[in-house]
C-alpha cells in the first residue's frame, strides 16, 4: 500500500472553471491494485521546483464506471493545483499511490436505505462518486444531497449532478444552498452551518429517516453539521466525516508533554510492507512519521496534518501521544490505529505496524 505506482494521464477536462478532471489510464496489470471503493482518494506525487510534493484527491468517478479520476480544484495559493493544471495533459505520468480511505459504508443490492449528505465546494468529489455507486448498487435506496456553492457558476458535477437527478428522479433529492446567488427560497440561501442544518432538518430532512450521513467540507461546516445532527437525535454512529483541510494543519508540541515521560528517547519498531525496521528518536521533537522518514525510510503520507489517513498505522507495542485526529473513527483509535504525522512517543519503546489494515 505504500508504493507509488507510475500511471500516465489518459486525459483532462476542466470542470466548472478551476476544476481539473484528471483520468488516469491504468494498465491491465495495476487494475486490482487500483480497484477503489467509492468515497476514497489517491495521493498523488510530484517533484515540483526541486521539492518532492504529496497531495491527496478523492475519486469522483463511481465504482461501476470503470474509470479513474480524480478531481483538483485550483487554488490562488495551492502549489500542487497549480502545477498540475499547467502540466498534467495526456500522456504525462505521474506518481500515484494505490486507493485508501474509509469514508464509505458497504453497499449491498437488497438494500433499502435513505443516505443524506452535506458537503460545499470541492467537497462533493468523494460524495459524487458515492451518490452515484449507490444509487447503481442498491436500487431500493434513495439518497439525498445538500450542496453548498458560491454560486451555480462555481457548482462541480453540476451537469452531472442533473443528469442523475434525471435518471433518479424518485431516488435523488438534490438541495442546493447559495451564498451569492439568490434563491427563491430564503431556506436555500446562505451558508451550510448548524443554523442552516438545523432549518433543513426542520422543513425538509427527515432524521428519523436517514441511514447513513457523510459530511465533506470545510472543518467548520464540517463540524457544525456534524454537532447539530446529533443533536436533532441522529446516532453519531451514522455519520461519517471527512476534511479537505484544517485551520491548524500543523500544531506545535505541548512543552509540558517530554516532561510527563522519564526518559526523553524512544526505540522504534517500523514494520512496512514485511519488513521491520528500528530505529531511536527524541520522544517530543519529532513525530513519528517525520523521524522515520528522517531515517530513510519510505513511510507513507500526503497532508501531514491528521486530515488524510494516508499514514494510518497500528500500534502494537508501547503508546504514542496523538495531538490531531480529524480522520481516524473512535473504533479505529479503541483497536490501537494512529497517525504517525500525529503521533509522539508515550514509551520508551514503540512498536508501529503499517501493514494491518483492521
Amino acid at each position: 500500500m505504500s508504493v507509488f505506482h507510475s500511471l500516465s494521464i489518459h486525459s483532462t477536462r476542466i470542470e466548472a472553471r478551476d476544476t481539473l478532471i484528471v483520468r488516469f489510464a491504468v494498465p491491465d496489470d495495476l487494475r486490482e491494485v487500483f480497484h477503489f471503493t467509492q468515497g476514497q482518494y489517491l495521493t498523488l506525487r510530484a517533484q515540483i521546483d526541486n521539492e518532492e510534493v504529496r497531495r491527496s484527491y478523492s475519486i469522483c468517478s463511481a465504482v461501476q464506471d470503470g474509470t479513474l479520476e480524480v478531481a483538483i480544484k485550483k487554488i490562488s495559493d495551492g502549489l500542487f493545483s497549480n502545477w498540475a493544471a499547467q502540466h498534467l495533459q495526456a500522456g504525462v505520468p505521474i506518481d500515484v499511490m494505490p486507493p485508501m480511505g474509509k469514508f464509505f459504508t458497504p453497499l449491498v443490492a437488497e438494500n433499502k436505505k435513505h443516505y443524506l449528505a452535506f458537503c460545499a465546494g470541492s467537497g462533493i468529489t468523494p460524495i459524487f462518486s458515492i451518490i452515484k455507486t449507490t444509487l447503481l448498487t442498491e436500487p431500493q435506496s434513495r439518497f439525498t444531497l445538500v450542496y453548498g456553492n458560491r454560486a451555480s457558476s462555481t457548482m462541480i458535477f453540476r451537469t452531472a449532478l442533473s443528469d442523475l437527478k434525471d435518471q433518479y428522479m424518485d431516488r435523488f433529492n438534490f438541495i442546493n444552498v447559495m451564498t451569492r446567488e439568490q434563491q427563491d427560497a430564503e431556506l436555500f440561501n446562505g451558508r451550510i452551518n448548524a443554523e442552516k442544518c438545523q432549518s433543513l432538518c426542520q422543513h425538509w430532512i427527515n432524521l428519523n429517516d436517514i441511514d447513513q450521513t457523510f459530511i465533506c467540507g470545510p472543518e467548520q461546516m464540517t463540524e457544525e453539521v456534524a454537532s447539530t445532527l446529533v443533536k436533532l437525535g441522529l446516532d453519531k454512529t451514522k455519520i461519517k466525516t471527512e476534511l479537505f483541510g484544517t485551520q491548524a494543519s500543523t500544531k506545535t508540541r505541548r512543552p509540558e508533554s517530554v516532561r510527563a515521560h522519564s526518559d526523553t528517547h524512544c526505540d522504534v519498531t517500523v514494520v512496512l510492507d514485511g519488513r521491520q525496521f528500528t530505529f531511536s528518536m527524541e520522544k517530543d521533537k519529532q513525530s513519528v512519521l517525520e523521524a522515520g522518514l528522517s531515517q530513510g525510510l519510505d513511510l507513507r503520507y500526503s497532508c501531514k496534518g491528521g486530515v488524510c489517513s494516508t499514514c494510518r498505522c497500528k500500534v502494537t507495542e508501547g503508546k504514542v501521544d496523538m495531538d490531531m485526529n480529524y480522520a481516524l473513527e473512535d473504533y479505529e483509535i479503541a483497536r490501537g490505529f494512529v497517525l504517525s504525522c500525529q503521533s509522539f512517543p508515550a514509551t520508551n519503546t514503540l512498536t508501529i505496524d503499517f501493514d494491518q489494515e483492521n
